[in-house]
């Protein structure tokens, strides 16, 4: 029992964690160097705070005309703490559930054991902090080139430009120093190509990179929950591009006017950001309704789990969709592959799922109260924030104080409850010493 109450503190701690980063960002972007008039209001540094510490990406603000180089300093260094800090959690948590810590078995919540060897948990984080390091410091590079040699900016100015938006890309935060965003770059591979490359380094979880990095070569040895995202996440990401074509291609507010290549590489941003990304090389207010569907889907599937992405993550979803498929087939075991999924792993992916439609249907019906803007625009901030993703059809600025409050609350619990509620479930096993009688409800 003590074990138990020593395993569930983490998920105590993450919202608090989360809490006070917020704000101490709060606080930070208050300060009046942080503001380039000197006067900032508080509501725009408290949303401020809670998107970048969140990695979401939505905004009230203009990042770069709005907030002094101290400003977005503060907002680069909430976009690193939320993403690594959570990640690193993220990580730990799911090596406490599995109890196997040594990376050369497996990096993911098998729920098999409740033990923990605390000499490695040094080693995870220093791999952790390695790669992040490595991942984000090589795209900064290609980017900084970039800047400097085509656009032709100052050399200081191109590094900063690189830094910030690797760190960016590779949390996952969407954040920006480009007023347009990622618009003016919708024909450039080489800055389109690595921030999607960043986005899917760090969208598909630490404890999937660690198994593919040795066992990449020997998919029949994978685990279940890198199959699970390998497979899923790819499946999403063909899914976005080529629903991005099809329904995008000729629409004269998006990809219409771009030519061939411009057309290739804007279709492949488009199915890489809503993955929680939150970049936008198009204007999302001019998508097609189609398009519109396909990315509330994307959006509030999200990511790996355990890395920088939000969303109820892809192991959910598809691990619900193997259960409907078992129920289908009259089969007794959920199975992938040649394993079976326990029945607890199960219940733990529809809670989760569940919980996350219940904050995306309460928060719709909170903004449409508090706002008079169409319901899609409404549905589309609300899944893009409880996403973590940050994409809008421009509609964050225009929201009032209170419907700001209310999109400030469905990041926090987009990023934070996610990964608190998962912990808790797997942290929160209790034997009972009898079975009670069965009935069995009419469903359907």
């Amino acid at each position: 029992m003590e074990l138990k109450r020593t395993l569930a503190v983490p998920a105590r701690i993450v919202p608090l964690a989360f809490l006070a980063a917020i704000t101490t960002g709060t606080l930070l972007l208050m300060l009046p160097i942080a503001h380039v008039s000197g006067v900032v209001d508080p509501i725009a540094a408290a949303f401020t705070a809670v998107s970048a510490t969140c990695v979401t990406g939505l905004i009230v603000v203009d990042t770069p005309t709005y907030w002094t180089t101290f400003g977005q300093v503060v907002i680069m260094l909430l976009i690193q703490v939320g993403g690594f800090g959570i990640m690193t959690l993220a990580t730990l948590l799911t090596l406490l559930v599995s109890g196997r810590l040594p990376l050369a078995s497996s990096l993911v919540a098998q729920a098999e054991t409740h033990t923990l060897a605390l000499g490695d948990v040094a080693t995870v984080l220093r791999r952790v902090l390695i790669s992040v390091a490595a991942a984000e410091g090589f795209i900064a590079v290609l980017l900084t080139i970039r800047f400097r040699t085509v656009y032709d900016e100052h050399l200081s100015t191109a590094l900063w430009h690189g830094i910030f938006h690797a760190i960016s890309a590779f949390n996952n935060a969407g954040f920006a120093l480009y007023s347009d965003n990622m618009v003016g770059f919708v024909s450039d591979p080489w800055i389109i190509l690595p921030i999607c490359t960043a986005i899917i380094a760090g969208g598909i979880g630490f404890p999937v990179f660690f198994e593919l990095r040795t066992r990449w070569r020997h998919p029949s040895s994978w685990t279940a929950h890198t199959r699970l995202t390998v497979v899923g996440y790819t499946t999403l990401l063909i899914v976005g591009v080529l629903t991005f074509v099809a329904f995008e291609w000729n629409n004269p507010g998006t990809l219409g006017p771009l030519g061939l290549d411009g057309k290739i590489i804007g279709s492949v941003a488009g199915g890489v950001f809503p993955r929680t990304a939150g970049f936008n090389s198009i204007d999302y207010g001019q998508i097609r309704p189609e398009t519109l569907v396909i990315n509330l889907v994307l959006m509030f599937v999200g990511g790996g789990s355990a890395g920088t992405a939000g969303g109820v993550k892809v192991t959910t979803f598809f691990l619900l969709a193997f259960v409907i498929l078992a129920e289908m087939r009259g089969e007794e075991q959920v199975r992938i592959g040649s394993r079976a999924i326990a029945p607890r792993a199960q219940r733990q992916a529809l809670s989760v799922a569940l919980l996350g439609a219940g904050v995306v249907g309460t928060a719709t019906i909170a903004l449409v109260m508090v706002t008079s803007q169409p319901l899609e625009r409404v549905v589309f901030e609300t899944v893009s924030a409880f996403g973590t993703v940050g994409l809008s059809m421009n509609l964050t600025p225009e929201l009032s104080t209170p419907a700001r409050l209310v999109v400030m609350a469905v990041m926090f619990c987009g990023r934070v409850g996610t990964i608190t509620v998962a912990s808790a479930l797997a942290f929160s096993s209790s034997r009972r010493m009898y079975h009670l009688p069965e009935e069995h409800p009419i469903v359907g």
